[in-house]
């Protein structure tokens, strides 16, 4: 069952989200209005989900948002009234997986909640993905750096000098990039 936090941030319909995700047999772990630290309340209270009711998110949903998208990722779906695209387009750009206008009808929150799942699991594996080409670019260009420095210190060509960053790599069982990060430190050392 997932655990959800509910963010309430519509004082005219105070309790319609909840009551919807009662009926709907799910369970709210917690129930805060938006005046909240929202990142710390994730951190103690753990939720799979976050829902937010609000009747047009601002700028400080968007910034709480943020904050919990950037260091503790959970699918969050926002319920609202704005029908406006740009804030749409804001909430999403913020990290809310699914942005629903309009109705909370108990038995759409599971499809909804779902397609929210499914949506951040796609998110977060593109955002793995692009992390680890990030890292990998900024270690080629780190052994490039390497094997520039051991060609002017062997007077070897790019060839040679990649040559022997591996072999000094597998005689010591260690990968490629450990072994430029040592050569750039040692040529720093020895200016």
């Amino acid at each position: 069952m997932l655990r959800i936090l509910l963010i309430n941030d519509t004082p005219r319909k105070v309790g319609r989200l909840k009551t919807a995700l009662i009926e709907a047999g799910f369970e709210v772990i917690d129930e805060s209005g938006l005046t909240i630290d929202l990142p710390a309340r994730v951190e103690t209270v753990r939720p799979d989900v976050i829902l937010i009711d609000t009747e047009s998110p601002g700028r400080d949903v968007m910034e709480q948002v943020v904050l919990v998208s950037r260091d503790q990722p959970r699918p969050i779906v926002m319920f609202t009234d704005e029908h406006d695209p740009n804030v749409m387009r804001q909430a999403i750009k913020s990290g809310v997986s699914a942005y629903i206008v309009e109705g909370i009808q108990a038995q759409r929150l599971q499809p909804i909640l779902d397609v929210a799942m499914a949506r951040f699991e796609s998110d977060q594996a593109l955002r793995a993905q692009l992390h680890a080409r990030d890292q990998q670019l900024a270690e080629r260009k780190r052994i490039e750096l390497a094997k520039g420095m051991l060609m002017k210190m062997k007077d070897c060509n790019e060839e040679e000098a990649y040559t022997l960053m591996r072999r000094q790599a597998m005689s010591r069982q260690q990968k490629l990039i450990q072994v430029a990060e040592q050569i750039i430190a040692m040529s720093e050392l020895l200016g």
